[in-house]
């Protein structure tokens, strides 16, 4: 039975999803320089079957060989890649209108109204607890595997995308606490963070390739803010600075990249922690059949008098090299 006599009210709402619908994965990915990072430079990739799986070269062939002459080379067989794997996780918001809204707004331009309200909160929902998620640690129930999962405090324990932290150093991040890893230093100031930085960066930089944006917490991006001098003090606006990001830059170990405050009103990033990354070794894996889209239709509950829509995703964040990613944090903020 129709929720109402009138179908066309019905269809409205329907259209009114269906045309936004197609934005969604841009909605999320605006919404988080990291997300952002990744989709620009390709990093939301799909997948298909049970799991998700993310190659990993973690050895070398060996046969590296110094010769002259008729010297023997060393064409030996050896096992350079191993695969971690991932469970993706299903999330999603409900957008609803209930009978009694739809017929007290049943003139065209109040329906439209009250939808774009309904609409709009779910999408504020949506990019919400999703980056929330995404600084997750990953332990509730049916959460993606966020950055303190990631790139975590202590990284000879646990196990991420299958493979033992523990007993495989080469898929271990890299942790830096302010408070004792460098020489003379006790905490992040305006005075140390530029010899942190620096120590990070040239630490974990190899030829080209190294971390590509530092994102920080209120208190460390304030004590950068403080460092720099005003010629540095501009935002990029060809990237970060253009969609409304709180971005500086950094110039230094022969890098200049973005140190991109995180810390806000209702973020989730922790206090006192920067993150070092090379969002290349990032991925956001997605099925292509559940990319931040609508999905199983129009539903009428049968025991209520509503019209239900439901939009989500299904797939995980995943990293297949840690080489490049570090967590620079605060131990003892008094020292």
């Amino acid at each position: 039975m129709a929720l109402t006599s009138n179908e066309r009210l019905q269809e409205a709402f329907s259209l009114a999803l269906e045309d936004r619908s197609q934005g969604y994965a841009d909605l999320v990915s605006n919404s988080n320089a990291i997300l952002y990072l990744m989709r620009k430079r390709g990093q939301f990739k799909t997948f298909s079957g049970p799991t998700i799986r993310e190659r990993l070269l973690y050895n070398e062939s060996g046969t590296y060989t110094r010769y002259s002459g008729y010297q023997y080379l060393n064409p030996s067989p050896a096992e350079l890649f191993n695969d971690a794997e991932f469970t993706a996780k299903l999330a999603a918001v409900s957008v609803t209108l209930s009978g009694e809204d739809i017929l007290k707004n049943s003139g065209t331009n109040q329906l439209k109204d009250i939808m774009e309200e309904h609409i709009s909160a779910a999408e504020v929902e949506l990019t919400d607890r999703f980056v929330e998620d995404v600084h997750s640690d990953g332990t509730a129930s049916n959460q993606i595997g966020g950055m303190q999962l990631m790139i975590p405090t202590t990284v000879n324990s646990g196990t991420y995308g299958g493979i033992d932290r523990s007993a495989n150093a080469i898929w271990r991040t890299s942790s830096y606490d302010a408070n004792s890893a460098f020489t003379g230093i006790t905490q992040v100031t305006s005075t140390t963070v530029k010899t942190i930085f620096d120590n990070i960066m040239i630490a974990r930089s190899r030829g080209t390739k190294g971390p590509n944006v530092i994102l920080s917490s209120a208190e460390h991006y304030i004590a950068y803010t403080a460092a720099t001098v005003n010629i540095q003090r501009i935002n990029d606006e060809n990237e970060l600075g253009k969609l409304g990001f709180t971005n500086l830059k950094y110039y230094g170990a022969g890098k200049s990249i973005d140190v991109v405050l995180e810390g806000g009103i209702g973020s989730a990033m922790p206090s006192n922690v920067s993150y070092f990354i090379d969002t290349a070794a990032m991925r956001f894996r997605y099925h292509p059949d559940r990319n931040f889209v609508k999905f199983g239709g129009k539903q009428t509950p049968i025991n209520q008098d509503a019209i239900v829509q439901h939009i989500g995703f299904y797939g995980n964040l995943t990293m297949n090299n840690p080489l490049h990613m570090a967590k620079l944090y605060d131990s003892n903020t008094a020292a």
